[in-house]
């Protein structure tokens, strides 16, 4: 299968997801691949601290270092992606976060398709990823050169269906590729796997 098939495969496999349940993307911590674009520039990194702040509208607050390229991206376009990875895509994830888009165009170097936002127009991963966001930058001009965490309001979102159904997700042994990632430190992930539910308890 080429990338391309691949990015297709996926593609056809992502469902809009309602704004009112986007914050159940990362609500359960997991480590994310945060994509921007400004003209031609363009970058993708990892990051391991995100959190939704609002549900409505959805608001996000995301740890970006402020000397990176990404954060540069960011407050130039004012936009970016916020794509969750499956453990598929956990080898890619380790290395985009591990090197800066300063020193190289990480799409072309580790031979990433992205597909396009449908509002902002934001590059966006689906292969090896169970969901992604579309996110306007919420500019906090009193903390943008003192701090390394970025609000945002999400615009658009989706998520593939295998994994994330009816607004929650759904962790099986048949989607085991798309369980999310959670970053221990050193390269070292745990997977989001054996999900139980909770029992009522009498009162």
């Amino acid at each position: 299968m080429t990338r391309t098939d691949c990015t297709m495969d996926a593609l056809s496999r992502f469902k809009p997801v309602a704004l009112e349940h986007a914050s159940r993307l990362i609500n359960h911590g997991p480590t994310v691949l945060v994509t921007s674009a400004d003209g031609a520039r363009r970058n993708v990194m990892a990051a391991a601290w995100s959190m939704p702040v609002e549900f409505t509208p959805p608001r996000i607050a995301i740890v970006i270092d402020k000397k990176t390229f990404t954060r540069e991206l960011i407050h130039a376009s004012g936009t970016f992606g916020i794509c969750v990875p499956g453990a598929a895509a956990m080898d890619l994830t380790y290395a985009v976060g591990s090197i800066s888009g300063r020193d190289a165009d990480k799409f072309q170097r580790f031979g990433i398709e992205a597909v396009r936002g449908p509002v902002l127009g934001v590059p966006l991963l689906e292969a090896g990823c169970a969901a992604w966001m579309e996110c306007r930058l919420i500019p906090e001009r009193h903390t943008e050169d003192a701090y390394d965490t970025c609000f945002c309001e999400v615009v658009s979102a989706a998520a593939d269906s295998r994994v994330f159904d009816r607004g929650h997700w759904v962790f099986d042994s048949s989607n085991r590729d798309l369980h999310t990632i959670h970053h221990l430190g050193a390269g070292n992930f745990a997977l989001a796997s054996d999900a139980v539910k909770a029992r009522e308890l009498a009162g």
